[in-house]
């Protein structure tokens, strides 16, 4: 059986990426985006809480992350979940989550568009309008004859 994994993020970057060339010549960029939820305890108080996400973006994202993302920017990420196994300094084996971005679009900051997907290629979204649209306004429903023929049914 075929699986889902897929994740999207909204958060803020908690600092600037760490951008670095491998050997093999792929650039790969990583950064920690922050997320918030706030929600009333029990008790009546408001509590927010905040998640950390790793992020990595590869090749074409990272050259855009490297050029447009700075510390503190809203950012949009589309993405899978990645577990990694690392050995920490004292030979203990330890697992991490790391979220590998396919897309990602760069939060406000201007007109400009500020999105594009895994190859660098800018991505396909819809301008957001400049003022909400009024609610529709619906017709009443077609009367319905109860004592009509069957062929009057309106279903």
């Amino acid at each position: 059986m075929a699986g889902v994994n897929k994740v999207i993020l909204l958060g803020n970057l908690g600092s600037d990426p760490e951008v670095r060339v491998l050997p093999s010549g792929a650039k790969v960029a990583n950064f920690n985006i922050a997320t918030s939820e706030t929600y009333t305890n029990r008790d009546g108080q408001r509590v927010e809480q905040t998640e950390w996400h790793r992020i990595e973006l590869w090749d074409g994202l990272a050259n855009i992350a490297e050029q447009y993302l700075r510390k503190g920017n809203s950012v949009y990420v589309e993405g899978r979940i990645r577990t990694e196994e690392y050995v920490d300094k004292d030979g203990i084996t330890r697992r991490g989550i790391r979220i590998r971005g396919t897309s990602m679009t760069l939060v406000g900051g201007g007109n400009r568009d500020n999105s594009a997907n895994s190859e660098g290629a800018p991505a396909a979204s819809a301008p957001a309008p400049a003022r909400p649209n009024p609610a529709p306004v619906t017709p009443p429903p077609p009367a319905f004859d109860a004592g009509g023929d069957s062929d009057d049914l309106p279903f």
